[in-house]
């Protein structure tokens, strides 16, 4: 593996471990897309609320209290001093994309097509781990199938058996008579 291949594999492992799921969305924050960036945080919004028509709600929105909380209990982000007081923006797969038409840099657009391309490998991982769900779930129904034919078998020889045994005793009892 050369240090070209190395590098976006472990930049596309850090950007998958920030993308975070909100209102049933896979998103990320404002701060990690900062940091990713390398502008502040506050510099990253300033571009975007200049911008505001090209973040509709289903590409940026705001977090509510509660998801904040959400969010800093499940250690996503340390605590809420970690915004400075502000209200974080979540950016969905889209809201990336639009990023690249706002942050004009090199270093931007190189991270959009990393950030762009782990949200596919993410969404084709999801994709193929449906499929490794539904093929466990016709293998299980199969082996429950096989089961009861396996049951259904043993219970025809034992009733056989019965019978042979029942059989066997008819010819060996004693005759009483003729």
């Amino acid at each position: 593996m050369t240090k070209e291949e190395k590098i976006p594999a472990v930049q596309e492992a850090l950007i998958a471990s920030k993308i975070i799921t909100i209102r049933s969305e896979k998103v990320i924050l404002d701060v990690h897309l900062a940091g990713f960036y390398d502008v502040e945080t506050r510099a990253l919004k300033q571009a975007v609320r200049r911008n505001i028509a090209r973040f509709p709600n289903d590409f940026m929105y705001k977090l509510t209290d509660i998801e904040v909380n959400n969010v800093v209990s499940q250690n996503v982000i340390p605590s809420k001093k970690y915004f400075g007081g502000a209200v974080p923006f979540a950016f969905t797969e889209n809201g990336v994309a639009m990023l690249s038409s706002v942050l004009k840099s090199k270093k931007a657009i190189d991270i959009n097509i990393s950030i762009l391309r782990t949200f596919t490998i993410m969404r084709n991982m999801m994709l193929s781990h449906k499929d490794v769900v539904k093929e466990i779930n016709i293998i299980r129904n199969n082996i429950k199938d096989h089961s009861d034919q396996l049951l259904m078998i043993f219970e025809y020889i034992k009733q056989f058996e019965e019978a042979k045994q029942q059989e066997f005793k008819q010819e060996n009892r004693k005759q009483i008579g003729f």
